[in-house]
């Protein structure tokens, strides 16, 4: 067989794609961040910089300490109880409103009773010693006032049995003495119902009350006549 030479595109052709191919190698090569020729080994990974932690900001609401609790719910109930007295529960009450932690706030309430700060038989007394003659104030309205501030039934039975039933009717009179000078111009039987009225809602009985209109009104009408003088204008 006559051995021909190659043709002239395939003597071009091979040495050229020989050469394109360790062109695109080379290329490759330089490219790879985990080629030898970069001085990097492949097998071990470059180590990142570890950064410094910063120092802390004391303007940061976030690194403040931890606040103490406890005197902090001990300021509120002394801050409560300054000026005037309190009932234990008006004072669980104020803690609650605060979030104070529930036996967080029974302890110091335990504490400030066992000190006399904390005194609901004390506080009942002073109540209606204010309440009572001021307002003119019977047992019942006083009663439902105590309730109200959270005072036991028993405790504050105790307290009210400790009004005079003179006192009490006293106090009446002193209000109905008041309320009839704007009543002048009404007949007995509307200034009846009125006064009658006002005295059943500060707590007094329908025959009590109306004993003391009926009396009131009687030493009004004396006065009118000129026979009678009443204490209170002396």
């Amino acid at each position: 067989m006559d051995e021909r030479p190659a043709p002239d595109w395939l003597q071009v052709s091979q040495p050229f794609a020989t050469e394109e191919r360790r062109a695109e190698r080379d290329e490759v090569e330089q490219a790879s961040p985990l080629s030898s020729r970069s001085g990097v080994s492949a097998s071990k990974p470059t180590q990142s910089r570890r950064r410094k932690p910063r120092p802390a900001d004391p303007a940061d609401p976030k690194n403040d300490p931890e606040p103490d609790h406890e005197a902090i719910a001990r300021k509120i109930l002394l801050d409560a109880l300054t000026g005037q007295a309190r009932s234990r529960k008006e004072l669980a009450d104020k803690l609650e409103k605060k979030e104070v932690p529930q036996a967080l706030a029974t302890r110091l309430l335990d504490r400030f009773e066992e000190v006399g700060l904390v005194d609901d038989e004390a506080f009942a007394r002073a109540w209606i010693a204010s309440r009572q003659p001021g307002k003119g104030l019977a047992r019942r309205a006083l009663a439902q006032e105590l309730r109200r501030k959270g005072i036991d039934d028993e405790v504050a039975r105790e307290a009210l049995d400790e009004i005079d039933p003179d006192d009490e009717r006293e106090a009446g009179r002193r209000m109905v003495r008041r309320k009839l000078r704007s009543l002048e111009r009404f007949d007995d039987q509307t200034k009846t119902r009125r006064l009658v009225g006002m005295l059943a809602r500060k707590g007094y009985g329908a025959g009590v009350a109306f004993a003391i209109v009926r009396e009131e009104l009687a030493l009004a009408d004396e006065y009118d006549a000129g026979d009678v003088v009443p204490e209170s204008d002396l």
